[in-house]
């Protein structure tokens, strides 16, 4: 069992956080910012070549992490790229090298990374996905055979709380969760009362809720990214206080925030936009318990 599936499992509230891997081979960036996380955060995510934009295989990275810092990972994995052998051989692969937790994801489709020659592949979806990460960790793989060992993943999966059709969000992960998913990961939230409805949504399945907090303390930026990334939604009451108060006043909400998330979920993910420095200081305002709530963005 890995580490974070013990914290989680264990009713342990956990702070996870995310790294990119590098458009290239040389990951001294990326290795120093996974020192500076290491033992600060329950896990990291490492991406997938998210929005279609070309990086380094997550597996790698994932296992390089933890091999050299000692912290655990998350590893992304889509749909886009790999048919079902692929998938498959990938699982396996990562499975050998240790790296046993994993997002299920379908994909950014090829056009949104701009470059014309991609194509996607889909031969499944999350769903699918989900599937055959269970049937590796039953000791078979898609056709019936069996392996020479089982794999044990900690299969996680994405969900958005704030999705228009709500309903058919939350068939979905509970579907992906009958079909062999351990534990949610969700979009960015700022509205407790909504994700406190989702949790209770999919209590019966039995399964951890990781909640997801968007830092982004530069309004330029999260401007830029409101627009450019479906699925997220950032209350005014935030983007205002945000553009009056500068970076320290989203810091302040953003630390209370994770604390109010702490009575409903059993985690928040950090999504950070490939910056460090603001997951350090949002950490350290957690650990010594001197930021304000976070009762201006509307929470209940």
């Amino acid at each position: 069992m890995s580490r974070l599936a013990e914290l989680t499992g264990g009713g342990q509230f956990v702070v996870t956080a995310e790294l990119e891997p590098p458009r290239g081979v040389d990951t001294g960036r990326v290795m120093r910012h996974a020192r500076l996380l290491a033992g600060r955060v329950a896990a990291v995510n490492v991406t997938d070549s998210p929005r279609a934009n070309m990086r380094m295989s997550p597996i790698a990275l994932s296992h390089m992490i933890t091999e050299q810092t000692g912290l655990e990972t998350v590893f992304h994995l889509t749909c886009r790229d790999r048919n079902l052998i692929g998938l498959q051989s990938e699982l396996l692969g990562a499975a050998a090298l240790g790296v046993r937790n994993i997002l299920a994801l379908t994909g950014d489709p090829p056009a949104a990374g701009g470059c014309a020659l991609y194509r996607g592949v889909y031969d499944v979806d999350s769903l699918g996905l989900v599937e055959v990460a269970d049937t590796l960790n039953r000791g078979q793989d898609m056709a019936g055979r069996t392996l020479n060992a089982p794999t044990s993943f900690y299969v996680g999966v994405a969900a958005n709380p704030l999705a228009d059709d709500r309903e058919r969000e939350i068939d979905r992960v509970l579907e992906k969760l009958a079909r062999g998913a351990h534990f949610v990961q969700t979009q960015p939230v700022f509205d407790l009362d909504i994700l406190g409805d989702f949790v209770e949504r999919i209590k019966a399945a039995g399964a951890p809720v990781i909640a997801g907090v968007l830092l982004v303390l530069n309004y330029g930026l999260l401007v830029n990214t409101l627009s450019q990334v479906p699925g997220i939604h950032i209350p005014e009451s935030f983007t205002g206080a945000l553009a009056k108060g500068g970076p320290a006043a989203g810091l302040g909400i953003l630390a209370g925030l994770v604390r109010d998330i702490s009575s409903l979920a059993q985690g928040a993910h950090v999504m950070s936009m490939g910056r460090v420095e603001p997951v350090l200081e949002l950490l350290s305002l957690l650990e010594t318990g001197s930021s304000p709530a976070a009762q201006e963005v509307g929470q209940r």
